[in-house]
């Protein structure tokens, strides 16, 4: 069935065009949202009765996992090159689900795009001559039911040809994908997840305890959203899925460094108990304490598929390796921080639960801190400080209500957060950060708050870049950064010797030396030691999306550069030396490092423009 009205023509033009300019100058056809390529809206019936699509196991979770292999069978009797599978959930994806914002719009004949696919001869080679073939696909417990359809005509002509039997998980409302993360004390966790229990089903609480001592129970919010709460399509239309229930829990007055065990619980009104997998963390440090303690930041990662499922070969190729190889070292990882374009859903709403699924076995352990970017926040006239429409009309809400993070107002994504002997500055480029700002305030108040005796490492990160880059797009608008970025804020680093400052965005890894007013402050490259007179200002943008390339102009103050998926590990051994290492993804090892070391009067020592005017008064 096809749209016929101007306005729904528009509609759908807009749709088209939407994957090709979101993100502006930072995206390519690579960066397209692999979901916005299929035409869903155009899918014609043509059901053949010798086609056939069936999956197994037809229940899934029987012992409570919450992930799952699928078998696909599928048979045709005119196979195509370009005949694929979409899996879908619900598995009912036909025009009853449509909700029209135009009542003058024809209804089309399905209207809620797949949450994933994968072309048939993908693994199957001899599909076209055969017609025959088998896909594995992995699922995750979803809180609704699944199906899959077999289409011809490729992503841009779908024609439905046949339906599997449907499939579910034994309890699709489990509690499931634990996100731990600072709160705003330091002795204070929120737990957050998602189920499919509202409050009228069910009272919400995580069970929690140490390891040496008894178990208590605290009490969870619950959140959710609807389709008019988002700012336009794919999130209200052909992105949109339900989102479920987010609660949250905050547990308090924890012990420094004690191993607490906890698990998620949702009392139903009959009196019977639903319980998620048992979990464990690490409370944080006491703010000064002299202990070894270690740091990853990355941004720009996004989520990928296990199974293959080919639409994220190209998307976010690097974001499955760099979660495995932070997973690998968990065991040396207290926190991390993942500063904007966490998914990039970009309005396709059932890929942020692939993704909390994907980082659970991260986010579960350790805090996972997060940043806005521009895929989670900007969309036209709503208050966003960027006019794109990256975020594909999610304007904030997925990232402000699937994660908690310690800001005062989660819709302006700034916060600072204390990990021992670090304190954080967390920005949010995608508010106005300059002079004169209530974010510049923030940023301000948040720099001169630390005490340096115990919290030596101060520590600046937002998305994009407002300190120094040499991308090739930044290179070829002539700033060398995000227009306007540091010229409101380069003072406050240097007043208040911000010792790094870290950045994504732009999707590769580049290190300055200590800069300040573009002019390198210090001649070393590796070794640091002695007064902090200039802030170094790291790109920590290739956590998995699609690589971005340098200009052949290599400033002075760019020490080093990768076109590689990677992350950076921060490791304070006391209060006078931190180990800097840059790792790459695909192996682990580190490409690039420095250290400093330093005593807390070099923190204080006079540097240009570092010190306030003095008096010769005795």
């Amino acid at each position: 069935m096809s749209f016929t009205s101007a306005s729904s023509l528009l509609f759908l033009l807009l749709l088209v065009l939407l994957p090709f300019v979101a993100g502006g100058r930072q995206h390519d056809l690579a960066g397209v949202q692999p979901l916005s390529r299929v035409a869903i809206h155009r899918t014609r019936l043509s059901l053949e009765d010798q086609a056939f699509v069936r999956a197994s196991p037809p229940l899934l979770g029987l012992k409570g996992e919450d992930t799952e292999w699928v078998i696909v069978e599928l048979g045709s009797p005119n196979p195509t090159p370009d005949d694929w599978i979409g899996v879908f959930s619900p598995a009912n994806f036909n025009a009853s689900t449509c909700s029209v914002e135009n009542p003058e719009d024809q209804v089309p004949l399905i209207c809620t795009s797949p949450i994933k696919y994968q072309f048939v001869n993908y693994s199957n080679p001899s599909y076209a001559s055969t017609g025959s073939g088998t896909l594995r696909f992995q699922l995750i417990n979803q809180r609704a039911d699944f199906s899959f359809a077999l289409f011809s005509g490729g992503l841009e002509n779908p024609k439905l040809i046949a339906v599997s039997n449907v499939i579910t998980f034994a309890n699709p409302k489990a509690p499931v994908y634990p996100r731990l993360a600072q709160g705003k004390l330091w002795n204070e966790m929120a737990v957050t997840w998602t189920s499919g229990y509202d409050i009228n089903e069910a009272i919400t609480f995580v069970e929690w305890g140490p390891k040496w001592g008894p178990i208590t129970r605290s009490p969870a919010g619950t959140l959710t959203f609807n389709r008019g709460t988002l700012c336009g399509s794919p999130a209200r239309t052909f992105g949109w899925r339900d989102p479920g229930y987010i609660h949250t829990s905050f547990l308090k007055e924890l012990w420094p460094n004690a191993e607490y065990t906890y698990k998620l619980g949702h009392q139903l009104f009959n009196g019977s108990y639903i319980w998620s997998k048992s979990f464990s963390f690490r409370a944080s440090p006491f703010p000064g304490q002299n202990s070894v303690q270690q740091i990853i930041i990355f941004g720009d990662m996004g989520k990928a598929e296990r199974d293959g499922s080919n639409e994220y070969s190209k998307y976010q190729p690097g974001s499955l390796n760099t979660t495995d190889m932070i997973v690998k070292d968990l065991d040396n990882v207290d926190i991390v921080f993942h500063i904007g374009d966490i998914t990039y859903a970009n309005g396709y709403i059932s890929q942020w639960d692939q993704f909390t699924a994907q980082v659970e076995p991260i986010s579960s352990r350790v805090p996972y801190m997060l940043a806005s970017g521009n895929h989670e926040r900007d969309w036209p006239n709503t208050g966003s400080f960027y006019n794109t429409i990256d975020s594909g009309a999610e304007c904030g809400v997925l990232a402000e209500t699937m994660f908690c993070v310690p800001a005062e107002n989660r819709a302006n994504y700034w916060y600072s957060t204390d990990f021992g002997m670090f304190h954080f500055c967390i920005a949010d480029t995608e508010h106005d950060w300059r002079e004169g700002s209530e974010q510049y305030a923030f940023i301000e108040d948040c720099l001169a708050s630390v005490d340096r005796k115990k919290q030596p490492w101060l520590i600046f990160a937002a998305h994009r870049v407002l300190g120094y880059s040499s991308g090739m797009n930044y290179v070829l608008e002539g700033s060398f950064e995000e227009p306007m970025g540091r010229e409101s804020l380069q003072k406050l680093w240097q007043r208040y010797r911000v010792d790094i400052a870290f950045y994504g965005h732009v999707h590769n890894y580049e290190r300055t030396c200590p800069i300040y007013q573009n002019q390198c402050v210090n001649n070393e490259a590796s070794h640091y030691s002695g007064m902090m007179n200039g802030t170094i200002h790291v790109v920590a943008g290739g956590g998995g999306s699609h690589l971005s390339n340098f200009s052949d102009v290599v400033p002075r103050w760019s020490l080093y550069r990768d076109v590689n998926f990677g992350f950076v590990k921060l490791t304070a051994f006391n209060h006078s030396s931190l180990l800097f290492e840059y790792k790459r993804s695909s192996d682990g090892r580190v490409y690039d490092s420095f250290t400093i070391y330093r005593d807390y009067r070099d923190v204080l020592a006079c540097v240009h423009d570092s010190c306030p005017p003095t008096t010769l008064a005795t």
